[in-house]
């Protein structure tokens, strides 16, 4: 009898969990192993929860883990027969496209969802939705793909794989920058001969049997697919996310929509842009959780004097290159979360201007009180939120609650 361990109590395991159920009428081989289940108990479901430390090798013939659970913890080196949630799909996947990078795949996913939907296009992976919740029948699957879920994937691949460009993010996870790259081009060796991979040009040399298209610049893909980017109405980032989209609708279906593209609506959270009651730009970019995320919305506002909200967890990532970069611009930084004294650190070497703050509401009350019409207020971290917040949203929420409250 097959027995399934599932390692974390997540959306990804939960969604297999019941649809192995749905598919057997059963829920007797699958048992779940979670850090934070003190002793076991059956779920609503009718699963069995039992602690991490109660996983026994031997009474196991399939384990998946959930994505975030690192390789070094004692459940993935006690496995035998280890794979991913991709690999459990591996033989009823449709046609499939993978969208990766560190920052801009949820956008890019979304986009090409928004283009492809017509042609019976399903969105799922990192995005939310888990594989066991999409429709296996559909024409077409379009998975957001962390560096987690590839670590583990050792069978199934894309037929078309975009690569956004690639900058430290995870290495606490991955143990090395490497090791994180090496993670995202893992997909290029199991692609085939007649399949497509979009990647950054840094990235060329890398051996597949795909045809790699590359790219260094949005105008390389531009020019490559015949793409009129002036009439792509994104700008900085959203303009490569939304010229990827394009670029695969064009090669599945040989299509340009400009129009389709740009009735696109951007979610909350990235470069969103909100004006205060003396109709000042403050910008809620709190989904840039890494320094170069922040550095793309730095490019997008370089003009004006930035008044830039820095801070929370680093994940211990090296941010020198965000400081050199801004040692150029007009700016003053205010430092919050777990890493300000770090932040307040480096912002001395390079000679930036900085103020420390007690807290995001704090740091809201320095700008208010030193922001110029026409400067910029942007809340663009570089670092995770969970030191001080539930999420990324909440700390974005909380941003722009304070800013509409400014009178």
């Amino acid at each position: 009898m097959k027995k399934i361990s599932l390692f974390g109590y997540g959306k990804t395991t939960r969604a297999i969990a019941l649809k192995h159920k749905q598919q057997n009428n059963s829920t007797s081989e699958v048992t779940f192993y979670d850090d934070k289940v003190s002793k076991p108990f059956k779920d609503d479901e009718g699963f069995m929860l039992k602690p991490s430390s109660e996983f026994e090798p031997n009474y196991s013939t399939l384990e998946i883990p959930s994505p975030g659970i690192a390789p070094t913890h004692p459940l993935i080196k006690q496995a035998h027969y280890l794979i991913s949630e991709y690999d459990y799909f591996a033989d009823t996947m449709p046609h499939t496209i993978w969208i990766s990078g560190t920052n801009g795949k949820t956008t890019t996913t979304q986009m090409m969802q928004h283009l492809l939907q017509d042609k019976g296009s399903l969105a799922g992976g990192n995005i939310g939705t888990p594989l066991a919740e999409l429709d296996t029948d559909a024409a077409l699957w379009i998975l957001e793909t962390s560096s987690f879920t590839m670590h583990y994937t050792n069978k199934t691949k894309p037929n078309i794989y975009v690569l956004l460009p690639l900058s430290p993010d995870h290495l606490s996870w991955h143990g090395d920058m490497q090791n994180y790259i090496d993670a995202k081009l893992k997909p290029l060796k199991f692609m085939k001969e007649g399949e497509v991979a979009i990647v950054p040009s840094a990235y060329k040399h890398t051996p597949t049997k795909a045809h790699l298209i590359c790219y260094e610049y949005e105008k390389d893909l531009a020019e490559y697919f015949g793409i009129e980017a002036a009439k792509v109405n994104f700008q900085g980032a959203f303009l490569l996310d939304a010229l990827l989209a394009m670029c695969v609708d064009k090669i599945l279906f040989d299509r340009i929509n400009y129009e389709k593209i740009n009735a696109f609506t951007l979610e909350p959270h990235r470069q969103e842009e909100l004006r205060d009651a003396k109709d000042r730009l403050w910008v809620n970019d709190t989904k840039a959780t890494n320094l170069d995320a922040t550095m793309v919305a730095l490019k997008r506002y370089k003009e004006s004097k930035i008044h830039l909200i820095l801070g929370g967890d680093d994940k211990g990532v090296e941010l020198n290159t965000l400081f050199e970069y801004m040692k150029d611009l007009h700016i003053h930084t205010y430092h919050i979360g777990s890493n300000k004294h770090k932040l307040s650190s480096l912002a001395n070497s390079y000679g930036i201007v900085f103020s420390e703050c007690k807290n995001l509401s704090d740091a809201i009350a320095h700008i208010d009180a030193n922001l110029l019409k026409d400067e910029v207020a942007l809340l663009s971290p570089a670092a995770a939120s969970l030191d001080e917040f539930s999420s990324y949203a909440q700390r974005g929420e909380q941003f722009k609650e304070a800013v509409q409250n400014i009178s």
